[in-house]
């Protein structure tokens, strides 16, 4: 696999280039599902984002490692990866239907690169530290953090106190830095979902409920139905290990687009795929996981997202970015190739 510095590429993508790129934190579960893959690889791509770091927030050394494959292969050679700890080497196993496949140690292996090349799992970053020290670098509300997963990482920056990257707490860090945190999980208005539920409610609830600063909620019915992946499968370039990671769990098929979704929105706003389904309230979290709508027309800083368009355009809009996000790096790579072959045959000439 070529691995090439694409750090200032601009991507083919489908929102208005900005002078100023977003700030963006992914905090993933990169394990169980292969939506958290399509989800960097939209970020990764983008010309709009600056992707400050990635946390993974469950402790397989393999979620660390297809992390840091993943962005290693989209140019993102040096963006820093934390590990939730104590790191272990399971493997997923689809025990709930017998039909979805591991991935994430297959893509750690074979595009294995970054900050975190096979083998070096523990060599990633303490989450909360690494939230500490990115977010202390940054300009004042200027951070948007994506949460696609499980809350331990987000958790333990809120339980932080002043160390050597800031004086401030985590709270008062949050508040000074974060303009939004964007968040896969939950129903609305209310149910249970298993990033609520399948890890730690209590740190669920824990954050959900004591956060201060605008939070945005991509809920499990707004993209269990809309479905991606498929186009980059079958169209895909086969260099790209993001295509590889559908294949082995999905067979084939489309997934439900929870986590892409929720990226997007927090790359790009509302922008034509969504709207709010509230004006006003607030999530609230109960021990349990379940959550429930609390409406309150003192409390407006907190939404959840609904589609404007249909599940079908959605999906369409998904695949298309998946795929113009792949081909853009298989593009550069043959670019530089015929460029080095091109100065190859120029030198061969001179010497001939």
């Amino acid at each position: 696999m070529l691995v090439l510095g694409l750090d200032n590429v601009h991507h083919h993508d489908h929102a208005p280039f900005t002078a100023t790129p977003k700030n963006l934190i992914i905090d993933t579960d990169m394990f169980s599902d292969v939506d958290d893959a399509g989800a960097l690889m939209l970020a990764a791509t983008s010309p709009s984002v600056r992707l400050l770091a990635v946390n993974v927030n469950y402790p397989s050394s393999y979620s660390v490692l297809a992390a840091s494959a993943i962005l290693a292969h989209y140019g993102h050679l040096s963006t820093p990866v934390g590990a939730r700890r104590p790191l272990t080497d399971a493997a997923f196993f689809d025990s709930w239907f017998f039909e979805l496949g591991e991935y994430a140690s297959k893509i750690a292996h074979r595009w294995s690169g970054g900050t975190l090349p096979w083998g070096h799992a523990e060599d990633a970053w303490d989450p909360v530290a690494l939230y500490r020290k990115v977010l202390s670098e940054a300009p004042d509300q200027s951070v948007t953090i994506a949460s696609i997963g499980f809350f331990e990482n987000l958790s333990g920056l809120l339980n932080s106190t002043a160390d050597e990257y800031s004086t401030l707490t985590g709270p008062e860090l949050v508040a000074c830095k974060v303009s939004e945190l964007v968040v896969m999980g939950g129903e609305y208005p209310s149910g249970r979902e298993f990033n609520f539920w399948g890890d730690n409610a209590s740190l669920t609830s824990h954050v959900i409920n004591n956060w201060k600063g605008p939070i945005v909620f991509s809920g499990f019915e707004l993209g269990l139905n809309v479905k991606s992946g498929a186009r980059l499968m079958a169209e895909g370039p086969v260099t790209d290990p993001v295509r590889g990671a559908y294949i082995y769990y999905t067979y084939n098929s489309s997934r439900a687009s929870w986590d892409p979704l929720t990226v997007l929105y927090a790359m790009h706003g509302l922008g034509n795929l969504f709207e709010y389904g509230n004006t006003n309230g607030f999530n609230h979290v109960a021990p349990d996981g379940s959550n429930a709508w609390v409406y309150d027309d003192g409390i407006t800083n907190q939404h959840w997202l609904k589609l404007k368009v249909s599940e079908e355009a959605a999906s369409s809009e998904l695949d298309k970015r998946f795929l113009d996000g792949a081909r853009s790096v298989a593009d550069l790579a043959r670019s530089q190739l015929a460029q080095t072959e091109q100065s190859y045959l120029s030198r061969q000439r001179l010497l001939d």
